[in-house]
């Protein structure tokens, strides 16, 4: 026994014996299991089950059978593999959420869209749909090869002829050694169009197709929000994505309550597993926004998403949704497929349906071939039978009287073999007049049969028109109807909605406080009456600053930077707040110069208290960290004093000297950062006391006591920017502000 081993051992290396393996393995999962044929876009199971249910006649207009036996005619005729998996297969043939052209008709449970399992094979019923039944049509009269199953008992059939176009309609996804396939569904109708368009235009090109076919048409619908340069692209290489989010509508409830539901949910989510996706999120406090998320379906998908607050925007919450859960999701398209010659390739668009037409073109000339060859055996056995009902006594009376009667009448009237067999094998009732008259017109229909097609076949364009009718019965048939009309719909994605924890917070109004010694909070709603607010003792109000909570506030400093303070972060309540510095990085030599929300496109003044200043854009003010951002470089003992929005014309300085001068904006230049000109010439130690942008027609106005004095002739103080200046007008306040 040991010497039978031994001369069974073959020296080979490990390296070579594990490549060698693993190559077969390999191979058989790309040619055998994970990837579908171009020609009818089934994988060998799917192509098994179909064809098993053919043979078992499971026709549209037949009665139902249990699924078991057909799966136990799969595993013991086709398929040797496990019972569980054919089963599975069998199932998503028959999902109407998972095929967006069912191949099967199931009876039972069959699963759901939360994905829970079908029932045991030996409970559900099966029968093939007419969508499988144009993918059999022909393949019984020589259409596409048939090989020997895996014990040569059987044969089946090497592809299906494929009258629907499987590939692109239903999609397909797989996972093989080294590479994988993923093909989304699409509308029959659409890729029928292109198809024609791509006979009657070879050299179209993809955006032409993309005309007729703009995209894929998912089962369970959603909205598309890809743009049309990507899906182009995907299409013209075979490889890409899609972008798909679920369909969602506001719905208004009583007393200004409202609430989103969405009716559709993207393709392969599993509704249970969404809602519980968006549970946990709220239990981790993820999703502030939504309030609560209910399951309302019945055959039709309904979740109810409930915002937090009425002041939540719709759109900011169905953003961050979009953004954290399976609301939106991304189908990638990989059309990774086996070719005619059984070669896995990446094929873009046009040679997809360029392959599936070939297919088709194949199948017309085999099928016509068929037919062409039994019409030819059929005249053939007519001829014999006029020849009979011309000499009818003679050709009974030599079969009642010769002992072999067959090779006398081949004899006698020069007939075939095949047609004197024909002749003996007539029935006795066949031998009327009437009979005769059907024999002829038999004969001269198949004739005309006969000639079309061989018309047909002597002319590549008249098959290619055959092809083109086919098409368009075809678009006609599954195009239309609840099963053919488009589910997903096309969008743009809109505007970037800003989804940062402060989009996501709750807006609400709420007003800022800050006090003359630097201590800021902030109070819910509005301030009917600033004299209401109290501070520590000592302390006093400096500026009211009316925002929202989702606001960010603008800190400018006598130290030149520039602060971003969240105003949703800032102390709440009736406490005394918190100091400034302990928000932001500023010394103690460091005070407030403004407190303010700044405004998109708006420019604002910066000065420093030596005279000098320039112009700066409302978005260099922002500072994410708390260093700040350096704007107005000091010299030394200056300080930063104004920081004012430049809505105006020009420009009024005062200063220590009191002396005022009006000149015009333009002379300022804008800056991101530096020690700007010179805004007002001083002498000595002189120092810049206020800076005010305003409208010359509007006149100079400031506060005279509890008025407000405007002076509208200015021409006196009118000038250049860098000159003194003069006096102001009588009623000028002695502190040099104009507020």
């Amino acid at each position: 026994m040991p010497d039978v081993l031994a001369g069974n051992i073959e020296d080979t290396k490990l390296a070579d014996a594990l490549s060698e393996r693993y190559l077969a393995y390999a191979l058989s999962t790309i040619m055998s299991r994970s990837l579908p044929d171009v020609r009818d876009g089934l994988k060998p199971v799917h192509r098994r089950l179909v064809y098993a249910m053919h043979q078992l006649r499971l026709d549209p207009t037949a009665g139902f059978k249990k699924c078991a036996r057909v799966v136990g005619d799969v595993i013991g005729k086709y398929h040797p593999h496990g019972d569980a998996s054919v089963y599975e297969a069998l199932v998503r043939l028959a999902q109407e959420f998972a095929a967006r052209f069912p191949l099967v008709e199931g009876q039972g449970n069959f699963g759901n869209i939360d994905g829970d399992n079908a029932a045991a094979m030996r409970y559900t019923e099966a029968r093939l749909t007419e969508v499988a039944k144009a993918l059999l049509a022909g393949i019984d009269d020589d259409a596409v090869d048939f090989r020997p199953t895996y014990d040569g008992e059987e044969s089946e059939p090497v592809v299906l002829p494929g009258g629907f176009p499987n590939l692109l309609a239903n999609g397909s996804a797989g996972i093989a050694v080294g590479m994988a396939t993923s093909i989304p569904p699409h509308n029959a109708g659409e890729v029928c169009a292109a198809a024609i368009a791509l006979v009657r235009n070879p050299a179209i090109t993809t955006a032409g197709l993309l005309a007729h076919m703009p995209g894929p048409d998912f089962p369970t619908g959603g909205t598309i929000v890809e743009e049309p340069a990507s899906i182009l692209a995907a299409y013209e290489t075979g490889r890409g994505g899609f972008r798909l989010r679920a369909k969602w509508a506001v719905e208004q409830g009583r007393f200004g309550t409202w609430s989103i539901v969405v009716t559709e949910i993207p393709y392969q989510v599993q509704k249970s597993k969404l809602i519980e996706q968006i549970a946990q999120l709220m239990e981790e406090k993820k999703l502030p926004l939504l309030g609560d998320v209910r399951d309302e379906s019945t055959e039709l998908v309904r979740l109810v998403l409930e915002p937090k607050t009425r002041g939540v925007e719709a759109e900011v919450l169905m953003a961050s949704l979009f953004r954290a859960t399976a609301l939106e999701s991304r189908f990638p398209l990989n059309m990774n497929v086996l070719t005619a010659d059984r070669t896995p390739r990446v094929l873009g668009l046009r040679d997809v349906l360029r392959a599936w037409l070939d297919h088709r073109h194949v199948v017309l000339v085999r099928r016509s071939k068929h037919r062409l060859a039994a019409i030819e055996r059929r005249l053939e056995i007519l001829d014999g039978f006029i020849r009979v009902y011309l000499n009818l006594d003679e050709v009974i009376r030599i079969i009642r009287s010769e002992d072999e009667p067959k090779p006398v009448l081949m004899r006698a009237f020069e007939l075939s073999d095949v047609q004197a067999e024909a002749i003996l094998n007539m029935r006795l009732r066949s031998l009327r007049k009437l009979e005769e008259m059907e024999i002829r017109k038999e004969h001269k229909g198949l004739s005309k049969e006969r000639k079309d097609l061989q018309t047909l076949l002597n002319s590549e364009n008249l098959r290619w028109d055959h092809i083109a009718g086919e098409l368009e019965e075809t678009r006609r048939k599954f195009g239309a109807g609840p099963l053919g009309d488009r589910r997903s719909v096309f969008a743009a994605a809109g505007p970037v909605i800003d989804v940062t924890p402060e989009a996501l917070m709750e807006r609400e109004p709420i007003t800022v406080i800050l006090s003359d010694k630097g201590w800021i909070r902030a109070v819910k709603g509005q301030i009917a009456d600033p004299r209401e607010i109290k501070f520590k003792e000592g302390d006093r109000l400096r500026l009211l600053v009316p925002c929202e909570t989702t606001d960010r506030l603008c800190l400018f400093a006598t130290n030149g930077r520039a602060y971003t303070l969240k105003a949703g972060d800032l102390p709440r309540g009736r406490g005394d707040g918190q100091a400034v510095r302990l928000l932001v990085e500023m010394t103690n030599e460091d005070d407030v110069s403004a407190l303010f929300l700044p405004r998109e496109g708006i420019r604002y003044l910066l000065a420093s208290s030596g005279g000098r200043g320039f112009l700066v854009k409302a978005e260099e003010l922002a500072a994410e960290k708390r260093t700040g951002r350096q704007l107005l470089n000091l010299r030394p003992g200056e300080e930063a004093t104004v920081c004012a929005a430049a809505e105006g014309d020009h420009v009024a300085v005062i200063g220590s000297n009191h002396k005022l001068l009006v000149f015009p904006l333009d002379q300022v230049p804008e800056l991101a950062r530096g020690a700007g000109v010179i805004l007002q010439k001083y002498a000595g130690d002189g120092a810049l006391s206020d800076v005010l942008v305003f409208r010359l027609a509007d006149g100079l106005s400031w506060r005279q006591g509890e008025r407000t004095r405007t002076e509208t002739d200015l021409r006196q103080w009118l000038g250049e920017r860098a000159q003194v200046g003069r006096t102001p007008p009588h009623g000028f306040p002695k502190n040099g502000k104009f507020v």
